[in-house]
């Protein structure tokens, strides 16, 4: 009546049927599931140095240097279906020629099995602070905040952010010299 091929193929469709049910499943487990804590960011010795664009009407652009340390648990955002966290840290601020600007200073990968707690110190950040042009010197506003992409193992990567920023109040002044 069936051939083997027919039965066989008739096992793997239902297979693949409960897979990606039980897929589904998981996705929606896990849908409601917290992805917010609390984030804990200092900041010292933040600095300014006036540099050459490169551009070709030859104009000069600030560059932005600090200290700063991290403190973030993030054990309660893993659950069964995490598979990896991607934690950056976001430099925002207003200028007259752009409303809102955006740097991502720093960047790490969690992975489900390394430490959960990360407690970073005397940090600088991993990229270059760079405004075009010079929107920083004496700024008094720029936001610092920690946020991450929850990395599933099924479903889609949610974005997330930490609970709590901090402000960095740049000086007057530019410095001269190496950083």
């Amino acid at each position: 009546m069936h051939t083997l091929w027919t039965r066989a193929n008739a096992i793997f469709a239902f297979t693949l049927s409960v897979l990606a049910a039980a897929t589904f499943a998981a996705f929606l487990s896990t849908l409601a599931a917290n992805t917010s804590a609390p984030v804990h960011i200092k900041v010292s010795n933040p600095r300014l140095k006036s540099v050459s664009d490169y551009s070709a009407n030859g104009a000069r652009s600030d560059l932005a240097m600090f200290g700063m340390d991290i403190e973030v648990d993030v054990s309660p955002i893993y659950n069964w279906n995490v598979k990896q966290l991607f934690l950056y840290l976001v430099a925002e601020y207003q200028t007259p020629k752009n409303v809102m600007n955006q740097v991502v200073l720093w960047d790490k990968i969690i992975m489900r099995d390394e430490r959960s707690v990360v407690h970073e110190e005397n940090l600088v950040p991993k990229y270059y602070f760079f405004d075009d042009g010079n929107n920083l010197l004496n700024h008094k506003n720029v936001t610092l905040q920690l946020r991450w992409n929850v990395i599933p193992n099924a479903g889609y990567i949610r974005l997330a952010q930490g609970e709590g920023t901090t402000k960095v109040e740049f000086p007057a002044s530019y410095i001269t010299g190496r950083f």
